[in-house]
């Protein structure tokens, strides 16, 4: 059982031991570094903690998670506000991977970047993991060990600067959030997920987790509609057509093909159509740098949007901002 004791100046996270009690079936792991936001691991923890509250093991079962703060040489590691987290160290225990791992931001992420012994153990561990989610600065040691292969960067953040680190670190525990609820609704399903976000972040469940059986049986179109609108809640993260499939309860074959006959196109191209859309958004109506967008609308980076653009409006996203301002100025 593990348990958290707070004073003024410290948070630690201690392992108590367990007589004859296995590992928990699903192990989630937070790599921390010096300086990183409480908001994002903090929610991860909480999320995976009250899941297993309510999953209402019996005494004697092992619970649906278990969670570990790791971090290069163990020990305590302070937060961006002075609290501490107690952490294990990286080593060959963790060979097997995780079900899930995060990896927290931080100044001291910048450094570890460049850690050897970091990258070389994360690209062991990642062969094994289920997934890995990065937390602001902590995508640049993903990046770092997988450089030049953007596909082995299962799921991505982007760090913040300080004129908008208060905004990015309560939109770091969103995400967190919603990436802990997506493993959580396929683990355990929907119903406990809904019931997780709704203890944890109330108001937000019926966005995240939605049940389209609730009110009553739902038609086919009307479960499509749901998914629909669950895919453009959630455009600005990665999003699987085994997730949508399961917001609308169908297998990922139905789904497809009943998407398609509903909404006449595939789920990949309305996803990518609804990100078209929020990036044309931002670039007429916002000064932000084309990047930025990217990353706001779920497209990943700049020069993915600049060929996202230039393949389907045959031109880059710097003209369309001129023209589309030019036809505003001439009304």
């Amino acid at each position: 059982m593990s348990h958290i004791h707070v004073d003024s100046a410290r948070v630690t996270w201690l392992h108590t031991p367990t007589v004859n009690v296995r590992t928990a079936a699903r192990r989630i792991g937070v790599l921390l570094f010096d300086g990183f936001w409480l908001l994002g691991p903090g929610t991860v923890v909480e999320m995976f903690q009250t899941a297993n509250e309510l999953a209402g093991t019996r005494p004697g079962e092992e619970p649906p998670y278990e969670v570990q703060f790791l971090s290069l040489d163990g020990g305590s590691v302070p937060s961006s506000s002075a609290a501490r987290i107690w952490t294990d160290r990286i080593d060959t225990r963790f060979g097997t991977g995780f079900d899930v791992l995060f990896i927290a931001g931080g100044h001291g992420a910048h450094q570890a970047a460049r850690d050897q012994r970091l990258l070389g153990w994360l690209r062991t561990v990642q062969a094994r993991t289920r997934a890995i989610e990065t937390i602001g600065e902590g995508r640049l040691v993903l990046e770092a060990a997988n450089p030049g292969d953007p596909e082995a960067l299962q799921i991505n953040r982007y760090g913040h600067g300080a004129a908008d680190a208060i905004l990015s670190a309560a939109n770091d525990r969103n995400d967190c959030a919603r990436s802990a609820l997506m493993f959580i609704k396929r683990d355990l399903g929907a119903e406990l997920a809904r019931s997780v976000a709704e203890r944890v972040m109330p108001g937000m469940a019926a966005t995240w987790v939605p049940l389209p059986s609730e009110g009553g049986t739902l038609s086919v179109a009307e479960k499509i509609r749901a998914a629909a609108r669950w895919m453009e809640a959630n455009c600005d993260r990665p999003v699987s057509v085994a997730d949508a499939a399961q917001v609308a309860a169908m297998s990922e074959r139905n789904f497809l093909r009943r998407f398609k006959h509903e909404m006449h196109v595939t789920p990949s191209d309305y996803l990518l159509q609804v990100r078209l859309r929020i990036a044309c958004n931002f670039l007429t109506e916002t000064e932000l740098p084309v990047d930025k967008i990217a990353r706001r609308s779920g497209t990943g980076n700049g020069d993915r949007l600049a060929k996202i653009f230039r393949k389907r409006m045959a031109l880059s996203p710097t003209e369309y901002r001129a023209r589309s301002r030019l036809a505003a100025s001439e009304l």
